[in-house]
């Protein structure tokens, strides 16, 4: 869809419909990753880049996710680079996938995605996961040492909802409190009521986050482009386990994949090479820049490295455009998605870039 028309369909745009010949909706997962000889400046333009790319072309949506303290990822705050990103673009729809829910209090994520609602009225999506998006240490760091872990996920959830809809009962201690921009200034003498509010989305990687996002209802986002042995379960236990609401009369259900699409087989793998040695060094302790494929290639893989490397490629779609296709659609055919949202980790913002518009070209949208 050259033009750049909004695919959003039904309540805040999560019934999207797919356009050209794409079996259902394609969106992006961007982390702003940061190459080896380049900067987290560059690293944001170019994110700012592909999202406009993604408009473009027709994508549905266009997410960042938090993470912390890895040198290879700038996009530590979503707030803030969706606020940059609203004035950059006109219909995507922007949001998180996710912010990490247990290292904010509730009553911030609601005034920020609230500020970012008012920004860009009806195109604002809030997932939510309950993981730190970082290790041990950096989430005691955040949390400055507040107790509460991802057990208390689902009262965290509650708590944020009920900001977001400025809907405490009377009795409560937060009943005169109020997240602003909000609700509250529609009911306030002279106020007129904006109407929208980000719709709430759950992301996980296991059954967990599955289970709860069926239990109240809502859009669930999974991560099977690090999680792919439980993408079946967990999308079984969501859709069995649904309850229609306000927000869906039936399951939605997003998957996250990993895929990278080029003009050759060969210049397809040198470049998912990058962020098979990026994984390798994150679980192994060494978190860094994400390495040129020169670097990957000279890198003295040892066996188990090379193992590693392999399992998580093995999760990556990648090749030609049409051997991309091929792999997203037998995903959906697999797991029954009702969403796609790629994610394509390499050096190269030429390569991330061409990869986008390749895969929009297999698809003709």
């Amino acid at each position: 869809m050259a033009d750049g028309t909004d695919t959003a369909g039904g309540p805040d745009g999560i019934r999207g419909t797919a356009r050209g010949s794409a079996p259902v909706p394609l969106s992006v997962l961007d982390l702003a990753t940061v190459g080896s000889g380049t900067t987290a400046s560059a690293a944001l333009s170019t994110t700012t880049e592909l999202a406009r790319l993604a408009e473009r072309r027709g994508y549905h949506r266009f997410w960042v996710a938090e993470h912390h303290s890895m040198p290879g990822v700038a996009s530590s705050s979503p707030a803030v680079i969706l606020g940059h990103l609203t004035a950059r673009t006109e219909r995507i729809r922007l949001g998180s996938g996710g912010v990490m829910l247990p290292n904010h209090a509730p009553l911030v994520v609601a005034e920020q995605f609230g500020t970012l609602e008012a920004l860009a009225p009806g195109r604002i999506d809030l997932g939510l996961g309950r993981a730190p998006g970082t290790d041990g240490g950096t989430a005691a760091a955040l949390r400055r040492g507040r107790t509460d872990g991802p057990d208390e996920f689902p009262s965290q959830v509650a708590e944020l909802v009920r900001f977001l809809d400025d809907d405490y009962p009377d009795a409560h201690p937060y009943a005169r409190i109020h997240a602003v921009p909000g609700p509250v200034q529609g009911s306030a003498e002279g106020g007129v009521q904006s109407p929208h509010r980000p719709p709430v989305w759950l992301l996980g990687s296991s059954g967990f986050s599955a289970e709860l996002a069926a239990r109240l209802g809502l859009p669930f986002a999974f991560a099977n482009h690090f999680s792919a042995a439980n993408t079946i379960p967990a999308l079984e236990l969501y859709r069995s386990a649904f309850r229609p609401s306000a927000v869906l009369d039936a399951p939605y259900a997003l998957i996250g994949v990993s895929a990278l699409a080029a003009d050759d087989e060969r210049e397809a793998y040198r470049q998912v090479r990058t962020g098979a040695l990026s994984m390798v060094r994150l679980r192994t302790g060494r978190a860094g820049l994400v390495p040129t494929p020169e670097e990957a290639e000279a890198y003295p893989w040892t066996p188990m490295e090379e193992e590693v490397a392999d399992g998580w490629l093995s999760n990556v779609v990648h090749g030609t455009p049409d051997a991309v296709r091929a792999g997203l659609d037998a995903l959906v055919r697999r797991t029954g998605a009702d969403e796609l949202m790629i994610t394509t980790n390499a050096h190269s913002a030429a390569a991330r870039l061409r990869s986008y518009d390749l895969i929009a070209d297999a698809y003709g949208i």
